[in-house]
């Protein structure tokens, strides 16, 4: 049956890619952005669709619309965006929870809310399960993006005690694929476009912190089923790919894939740069039925061929 569907920062690289997918399963979709770093590129293909409607929006704002779903994707995810204006950064995750909160408790839509494995910190402990309460630090240059995840959390579970409202809370870990952003900081992006520049790749620290790389369509299906789970199935649920990749080694696949001339240089790490990052997604192994298919392999040559039409 069809719905209508809101989706906040529609126009960014997940949103973009999730407004596709909702439109293929014949929903009415609502795409909100106030494109500060959601592209209209990303969704210029969906415009003529006559189920898809795009408003610029800021969340900080309520939004006045009538819905049956809400996926809040509003904003910034990369260091170099959130950082930017770290006191909006905030506002957008505590101010834009409360607002579509209270949006889903008039229409009593179900809400999910992209939450971020950032609310783990530097984590001490490996992998991180749902049940770890995080290593972060509060007054950090991070802060504003990781206590603001923490805290619209925290507002999306107290409207569920409180008001009864469906949620679904995902944490997401690191997710690449095409429609990155060009100029986001995050390191996928940052070293494909460095490589097929002929540039040095720029590696923080000695290259042996990690990440876990999930491509951005195995994240979209993990939303979808998310929130076709059973109402009493809230979440937080831990959304990425297992396997883990240092720095090092991600760098010299990209070369590799890109035929790069590229050297590596190495740069001091970060303040909280976590030194590690791996989920563990049993929950979403047993509640979703979901672990990621597309192999890190695959999912960068995509990635690449999407980066060499727009790279100069």
């Amino acid at each position: 049956m069809s719905k209508q569907i809101l989706v906040t920062g529609g126009a960014g690289f997940l949103g973009s890619h999730l407004c596709e997918k909702l439109l293929a399963q014949d929903h009415y979709v609502i795409c909100a952005d106030n494109f500060f770093t959601g592209n209209k590129d990303n969704i210029l293909h969906l415009i003529k669709n006559s189920h898809f409607e795009l408003i610029r929006h800021d969340v900080t704002f309520p939004l006045y619309v009538e819905v049956d779903e809400i996926y809040n994707l509003a904003c910034p995810a990369s260091p170099i965006h959130y950082q930017f204006d770290p006191v909006q950064t905030t506002k957008t995750s505590v101010h834009g929870a409360i607002n579509l909160l209270g949006l889903a408790k008039r229409t009593k839509a179900k809400i999910f809310q992209a939450s971020t494995s950032e609310v783990y910190g530097d984590p001490d402990v490996h992998p991180q399960t749902e049940s770890y309460w995080g290593n972060v630090n509060p007054v950090g240059i991070r802060s504003c993006y990781d206590e603001g995840k923490r805290c619209a959390e925290t507002l999306f579970f107290d409207y569920y005690r409180q008001n009864n409202i469906e949620i679904k809370v995902a944490r997401i870990f690191n997710t690449y694929g095409p429609r990155m952003h060009l100029n986001d900081g995050r390191v996928v992006s940052n070293f494909i476009v460095q490589a097929l520049r002929n540039e040095d790749i720029t590696i923080y620290g000695n290259g042996q912190q990690t990440r876990s790389f999930c491509f951005v369509d195995d994240m979209v299906n993990a939303f979808l089923l998310l929130m076709a789970t059973e109402p009493k199935f809230t979440g937080p649920v831990n959304l990425g790919n297992p396997i883990e990749t240092d720095m090092l080694t991600l760098a010299e696949k990209i070369i590799q894939l890109t035929g790069s001339k590229a050297k590596i240089a190495f740069k001091p790490l970060p303040a909280d740069d976590p030194k590690r990052r791996k989920p563990d997604i049993t929950l979403a192994k047993q509640q979703l039925k979901w672990e990621p298919r597309v192999s890190l392999e695959e999912g960068l040559t995509k990635t690449i061929a999407y980066f060499e039409q727009i790279v100069g």
